[in-house]
This record gives C-alpha cells, structure tokens and sequence, in this order.
C-alpha cells in the first residue's frame, strides 16, 4: 500500500544581499508560486517540480507514501506531513507535505 502525497508551496524568499554579494547573475531563478500544488503518486517526484527541491524534499515524500511519518518524534502538528525547504540558499522556497490518502 502507498499513499499519496500533496506538495504545495508555502512561501519563496530571496536574501537579494546574499546574491548580490555571492551570486553570478542568472537569467532565469525559480518559476514556482505559492499556494501551487503538486501531488506525488506514490513516492514519485511529480511532473514540474524542480530537481533541487525534490532532493531536499525526497525522503519524506517517500516516507508519508509509505505510511511512515511522526518525523523527529512530534515535530509537525499533524505526524503526517513536514514542512522542508529546497536547499538554494539565495531563494528557499517553502513546502509542506502532506499524506493525502491510498492512491
């Protein structure tokens, strides 16, 4: 049995100060929103979510789809779900995650 999981966008910051001092310039930084939703099937990245943040987000992904959770013995409010941050450290971007049922 796997669950199925929903990945939706909390907040996106950029420390401006720490790019402008650290960063090449890019053309192109992240394209997502808050309030958007992802849903993983099973444990499996979903379609447009960006590489980085599905390395930072993976192992609890997988371990809500396989029923696990209670992550650091009470951490979350709900011991279904986590709320991880890709792993840019000029512009984090928030997810909170969350078992959504069988699929």
């Amino acid at each position: 049995m796997t669950m199925d999981c929903k990945i939706t966008v909390m907040r996106k910051t950029w420390y401006k100060d720490l790019s402008e001092k650290y960063e090449n310039p890019i053309s192109h930084a992240c394209d997502l929103e808050e309030g958007q939703v992802f849903i993983s099937k099973g444990g499996q990245k979903p379609q447009g979510l960006c590489e980085s943040a599905w390395e930072s987000m993976r192992f609890f992904v997988e371990t809500l789809a396989s029923g696990g959770g209670n992550f650091y013995d009470g951490w979350m409010k709900n011991e279904k779900s986590a709320m991880i941050s890709c792993n840019d450290g000029f512009r984090p971007v928030s997810f909170y995650i969350e078992s959504i049922g069988e699929n």
